[in-house]
């Protein structure tokens, strides 16, 4: 069965419950959170997503993460699939969010952080490698290595946020 999603307005406010599907199809806004996952000596956990998921097989990505269920808020989410992907028990504090309009069908993305323990042990059904890179290591694989789309628009403007904070 297909999950089910909030389908959301262009302020992120309830519209109705559909199928995720049903969101993606007919490029309805629903929500998904990602977290931006960094170690003790800040560098950045990027994976290759396995050639079994729906969504993007063999990509890389930057963030952790997936939609967002029905009465779930954004930090629930990201918590949630942390533990699903990488079986780790993490708060992840939501950082921005905004209307991604890359990938299979705009959604609300909602970007997280959290620094997670170097030693993660991830799904291999959703997860087929991972790596530790330095912002400057991830700046250089972005345009040589196959992102999700969402990976570009949401490290530009994760960068952007935390320089900001400075």
């Amino acid at each position: 069965m297909d999950e089910l999603v909030e389908r959301v307005d262009g302020r992120d406010r309830l519209l109705g419950v559909v199928t995720r599907r049903e969101a993606v199809q007919e490029g309805w806004l629903h929500r998904v959170a990602v977290t931006v996952c960094r170690d003790e000596r800040g560098r950045i956990l990027v994976h290759r997503r396995a050639q079994g998921v729906s969504r993007f097989p063999g990509f890389h990505e930057i963030g952790v993460g997936g939609a967002v269920g029905v009465g779930e808020s954004y930090e629930q989410a990201a918590a949630r699939e942390l533990a699903e992907e990488l079986g780790m028990r993490a708060l992840p504090r939501l950082l921005f969010t905004f209307v991604n309009r890359s990938g299979l069908s705009p959604h609300w993305l909602g970007v997280h952080e959290a620094v997670v323990p170097d030693a993660v042990v991830p799904d291999p059904g959703e997860v087929a490698w991972h790596g530790w890179l330095t912002e400057a290591e991830l700046r250089s694989a972005l345009p040589r290595w196959r992102f999700t789309p969402d990976s570009h628009e949401a490290f530009g403007r994760y960068l952007a946020f935390r320089a900001a904070q400075l």
